[in-house]
């Protein structure tokens, strides 16, 4: 099941509609007191302890790894991947669970190293990381994808772009181009 935030904005760090978006991702895919091993019997126990045997894929990431999770919603950490998703600069290392669907039945337990695609999206002038996108294809960031940023960075820099776009029409305007 897709969060609803997966496609609600069409580019990244855009005001959320769901104050809570940010705390169910960490909730979600970076709770403590997850196992530390790739034992399905240890995973089963955990998922139903927690009550997520609804999800019939679940990824899981490392609780220290929060603050370049954060980061990939950021310049320095990722790229506009496309809407408002963004895709990590560089991979993680993270567990992924498949399960019966309904049913806490583990069908089975990987670990995955690959470049994360999370929504990020405006949470009290900080943009977050609101949902986790599958990446089955292993993407990779594009090398002239934009950075995500702040909007207000992006909004400057469309600024500066129709200034010398304004500047061009205006010379071309004076001077009979």
């Amino acid at each position: 099941m897709t969060h609803p935030t997966s496609a609600l904005n069409d580019a990244p760090c855009q005001r959320s509609k769901w104050n809570n978006a940010f705390q169910t991702f960490i909730r979600r895919h970076l709770p403590s007191g997850a196992p530390n091993s790739l034992n399905p019997d240890e995973w089963r126990k955990y998922i139903q302890s927690v009550g997520k045997c609804d999800r019939p894929t679940q990824s899981f990431l490392h609780p220290e790894d929060l603050d370049r999770v954060k980061a990939v919603c950021s310049s320095s950490g990722g790229k506009v991947y496309r809407n408002n998703l963004c895709i990590s600069r560089q991979p993680f290392t993270f567990v992924t669970v498949r399960s019966v669907h309904g049913t806490c039945g583990i069908k089975n337990v990987t670990k995955e190293t690959k470049h994360l695609i999370l929504a990020c999206e405006l949470l009290e002038d900080q943009c977050v990381p609101v949902h986790f996108e599958g990446n089955p294809k292993n993407q990779k960031p594009e090398n002239n994808a934009y950075s995500c940023q702040d909007p207000d960075k992006r909004n400057q820099a469309v600024s500066c772009r129709m200034t010398w776009f304004c500047l061009f029409l205006l010379l071309c305007f004076v001077y009979g181009f």
